[in-house]
């Protein structure tokens, strides 16, 4: 199908997590089938789309700087219509219109299918505005993957009912909506047949699948039907709330060779009350038990967490007892973040609100702890032969990941290699050296091809 649209050329800008990535391939794989060039030189495009992230503050003040840069190419390349789509869009529509004027649409988190028609209508008539039903039925759609050739994110599910008391993500993104498994299934064949060695599952929840449409959760069976895939290497999954990681899940990643032994499972704190005061479902003394049951059934499983420092009301006792926690605890990776009132969330209304200072202190703090035990568990890795994704060269050395570091958001491994290696392929890795976040090794035999 061709459009007869003079603005043809399409720049994306893509921003916040893997979800939003996913949407994004989505608009872009419409509007290639409806004709529009999609150029990776923003100064070259006739429409500009930002999908932004409105998660924290830190990601809203990144999506409005990003919207800001790409209007001077109003001015200064060939762009006619500038796009805001995704959470910022969804979330704060009027003040965009009110504060923004150099955008020309506005597309909400439940209307990126609608991304031709809004710049059709921005086209005839100057502007356009699509704010479609949040909670609307995930299903398959046309997509154009971002990512190299040989890692996908496959997006099992949309939205939240988890209500942390936190995290304005049900209001942005809905209810929570699992994808039909025969759909997920059919989606990660077709991306092994394109050459998809790695699939990352993602959604705001990936332990609760299937409770919506199937009366009960199914991530142990939908895991155990991506397996057969043949062309697959490996099965990787984020986000696993930890009091819906059960014995079930743990059998299956422990069993299936394919599912590396690798567990994103968001936190958040340590403390029993400030987990309370979260909205969470569990208890330090439960995480912890988690942790012990998945190292002693999974041996040499990595475990990935997220920790939320300076929350209103966190006391030094409370703050105390969260890096006592992390002490004892030892995740191997951990993303932490200061705490971010939100609009419109409990969380921002409660008293005890802290100073930036405070929680930037806090933060800080944790994460020198962090880096401790992360440089203990690299040291700890020092004479081990890895398996190895190889990623790129760098000019120096060649870099890539083992089942043991998740894309963008963990450390690479380094390597040297006697011969020239292709980008996709899988080779064995001997570490030789460390620092607090990177491993460094050199290619051994045999090669795993």
């Amino acid at each position: 199908m061709t459009t007869m649209n003079t603005l043809n050329k399409v720049g994306f800008v893509s921003l916040g997590c893997s979800k939003n990535l996913v949407d994004t391939e989505n608009m872009i794989g419409i509007l290639s089938e409806k004709g529009y060039e999609i150029v990776s030189d923003a100064s070259e495009a006739d429409i500009i789309v930002v999908n932004t992230c409105g998660f924290i503050d830190s990601a809203k003040q990144e999506s409005i700087d990003a919207i800001l840069e790409m209007a001077r190419y109003k001015e200064s390349g060939k762009c006619r219509i500038l796009v805001a789509a995704g959470c910022l869009a969804q979330r704060y529509s009027e003040e965009i219109k009110e504060d923004l004027p150099e955008v020309d649409v506005i597309l909400g988190t439940g209307s990126y299918k609608d991304i031709a028609k809004a710049i059709e209508e921005a086209q005839e008539k100057g502007k356009s505005e699509i704010m479609g039903d949040i909670n609307f039925a995930v299903t398959d759609e046309v997509r154009v993957r971002t990512t190299p050739e040989y890692t996908a994110f496959i997006k099992i599910a949309e939205g939240c009912d988890n209500k942390c008391t936190y995290c304005a993500i049900p209001s942005i993104r809905g209810k929570y909506r699992s994808r039909e498994i025969s759909s997920i299934v059919a989606e990660a064949q077709k991306m092994a047949d394109e050459g998809v060695k790695e699939l990352i599952l993602v959604a705001q929840d990936t332990t609760r699948y299937g409770i919506d449409l199937y009366g009960e959760k199914k991530l142990p069976e939908l895991l155990k039907a991506l397996c057969g895939i043949e062309k697959l290497k490996w099965i990787r999954v984020h986000y696993c709330y930890p009091e819906e990681t059960d014995d079930a899940l743990i059998e299956v990643m422990k069993n299936e060779k394919k599912i590396v032994k690798y567990l994103d499972i968001p936190v958040q704190h340590g403390c029993d009350s400030v987990l309370k005061r979260m909205g969470r479902h569990t208890s330090g003394g439960e995480i912890t038990a988690l942790v012990e049951k998945l190292r002693r059934e999974i041996p040499n499983i990595t475990l990935r967490t997220s920790i939320i420092a300076g929350f209103p009301g966190e006391t030094e006792e409370e703050f105390q007892e969260l890096l006592d926690f992390v002490k004892r605890v030892r995740f191997d990776r951990m993303g932490v973040f200061a705490y971010s009132a939100e609009e419109g969330t409990p969380a921002a209304r409660l008293a005890g609100q802290l100073d930036e200072e405070t929680k930037e202190l806090r933060r800080g703090e944790v994460m020198e702890l962090a880096q401790e035990i992360s440089l203990e568990r690299n040291r700890a890795m020092i004479g081990k032969t890895l398996e190895t994704l190889v990623e790129g060269f760098d000019g120096n050395l060649y870099f890539g990941r083992s089942g043991g570091e998740s894309v963008e958001v963990d450390p690479k491994i380094y390597f040297g290699s006697l011969e020239e290696l292709e980008a996709g392929r899988f080779i064995n890795v001997k570490i030789i050296d460390c620092d607090e976040y990177d491993l460094y090794g050199e290619q051994v035999k045999e090669d795993l091809q």
